[in-house]
């Protein structure tokens, strides 16, 4: 008797403990089907490997806080995408260089993420971004030389724990 007790609260466990790796492996998978993308990385930034060129460009996705409601939850996501930046030439014109280029892909990538957890695929999979995301623009923030964008934004999920 005690081990049906046992098993049916590791399935209940595996059930609550599913929706926040149920969200990052979406966010996930979003991330890696976009051209744009080359690797995509979660955790501490410090521990990514940025010196490896050949995994630019690099989603890397960060979680910092969240609220929980009676209904759903919330989780404050932050994905940053980068590439490398080129050295300019000295007849390039400074303005239309590298980083800028750089950038403007970056955010790309960035704002194909954010429509379709505001109307696509992920938001009617239950992970909704119900405000617009917010954006940084950097470059040399890293010490490699690399440029891009950073977001973030709070995505709403639905709660699978029940009380009874």
């Amino acid at each position: 008797m005690v081990r049906v007790r046992e098993g049916e609260n590791r399935n209940r466990k595996q059930k609550i403990m599913k929706a926040l790796f149920n969200l990052t492996d979406a966010i996930q998978e979003e991330l890696k089907s976009n051209v744009l993308i080359n690797s995509v990385t979660y955790g501490d930034m410090d521990e990514v490997e940025l010196m490896k060129s050949n995994r630019y460009p690099i989603a890397h996705v960060g979680i910092s806080n969240g609220t929980i409601s009676d209904a759903t939850s919330t989780i404050n996501l932050s994905v940053i995408f980068l590439s490398n930046v080129d050295e300019p030439k000295a007849s390039e014109d400074s303005f239309n260089d590298s980083e800028l280029y750089v950038q403007n892909n970056m955010l790309s990538a960035a704002t194909k993420l954010v429509q379709t957890l505001k109307r696509g695929d992920l938001y009617g999979a239950g992970f909704q971004l119900e405000e617009d995301a917010s954006v940084e623009f950097f470059s040399d923030r890293f010490t490699d030389n690399v440029a891009g964008v950073a977001i973030d934004m709070v995505i709403t999920i639905k709660n699978s724990v029940s009380v009874c």
